[in-house]
């Protein structure tokens, strides 16, 4: 359903500028922001995603992927069409880079704020994960959602590209909890070849996470001979470090998809070269993803095994009260 949007200013001549994400986009009289679900009407800006889900499923934490947030527990997972992205590699794509300026009739189905919370009650998950496209651009929607489960002792989390503004962090931070922040690269060319993004923005974000304290956990996904370099890895680990050597890393491996057919998986030394990294710059936690090791959580001051996991899920979890029950130690996440 169409909604007034937040976060947007009124210009000159019935332009209006969003504020939501990086792009900033001004935007013209019945013309629409980047993301295709933000459309200026007669000098008002408006969500047209605003109940309207176009995927809701109940899913591990551990999918998201989040492995130290409440580990073994499930997520009510929901999504609108539209993103601030282009990635060509992007495997949600046919939901992802689907806009409101080519349809005519609904841009999903109806699942209003409060049927969510309910649905998640009776589900018995812990928390909302706003996820599968990207959160920030189906903003009101998740914010609305998020103010009441919040109330209802449900947590909320976004699965991320990273791109919004401090502006819209600082509304949405008092409701959420943690955040899996995608940084594809740490290259400006490559964000604007393969996104039509820029790096800096995102950067920004996940400090601005870290300083509201929201829990992060960051995931990059490695392509052969665009991101893989020894070199660019281990400036990613740098800047990981300089935010916080507790923010667990997962180096998930490439699988061809929408315009990427052409590209080869990332080999799987690839994805341990890029763990080793992350280790020797001094980062707690860094995990494998979409193979099937090291997504095992141990205790990074005495080696002990804390979290035991399979395939996208935690088999046993035995850390208590935060800690290490080896030797005491506070490990990082939220536990509760």
């Amino acid at each position: 359903m169409m909604k007034a949007a937040m976060l947007y200013s009124r210009e000159k001549r019935g332009m209006v500028s969003c504020n939501l994400c990086a792009h900033r986009c001004r935007i013209a009289p019945s013309k629409f922001g980047l993301c295709g679900v933000r459309q200026n009407v007669d000098g008002t800006l408006h969500t047209l995603v605003y109940g309207e889900a176009i995927a809701s499923d109940v899913d591990p934490i551990e999918k998201k992927p989040l492995y130290h947030f409440l580990p073994g527990t499930k997520s009510y997972s929901v999504a609108t069409i539209g993103c601030n992205f282009r990635c060509g590699f992007c495997q949600n794509w046919r939901i992802s880079q689907a806009t409101g300026k080519d349809s005519s009739g609904r841009l999903g189905y109806p699942l209003m704020p409060e049927e969510i919370v309910k649905e998640a009650k009776a589900a018995n998950c812990r928390s909302i994960a706003y996820t599968y496209t990207e959160p920030t651009i189906f903003f009101e929607y998740a914010y609305d959602t998020s103010r009441l489960a919040q109330k209802e002792g449900l947590l909320n989390l976004f699965v991320t590209n990273g791109y919004m503004t401090k502006e819209a962090l600082d509304i949405i931070a008092p409701h959420l909890a943690g955040a899996n922040v995608d940084l594809k690269s740490f290259r400006d060319d490559y964000y604007k070849k393969h996104c039509g993004a820029h790096l800096e923005p995102v950067l920004d974000a996940i400090r601005h996470m870290k300083a509201l304290d929201i829990w992060v956990e960051i995931t990059t996904l490695i392509i052969p001979g665009e991101n893989s370099s020894e070199e660019e890895l281990d400036e990613i680990a740098q800047f990981i470090v300089s935010v916080g050597r507790e923010i667990p890393w997962h180096i998930t491996r490439f699988h061809p998809d929408y315009q990427y057919m052409d590209y080869s998986a990332t080999p799987i030394d690839t994805l341990r070269r890029a763990q080793e990294i992350g280790k020797r710059r001094g980062l707690r936690y860094v995990y494998l993803g979409n193979v099937l090791e090291d997504s095992h959580t141990y205790c990074y001051h005495c080696g002990e095994l804390l979290v035991k996991r399979g395939y996208f899920h935690a088999e046993e979890c035995l850390v208590k009260e935060g800690k290490c029950p080896s030797c005491g130690t506070d490990i990082d996440g939220v536990w509760g």
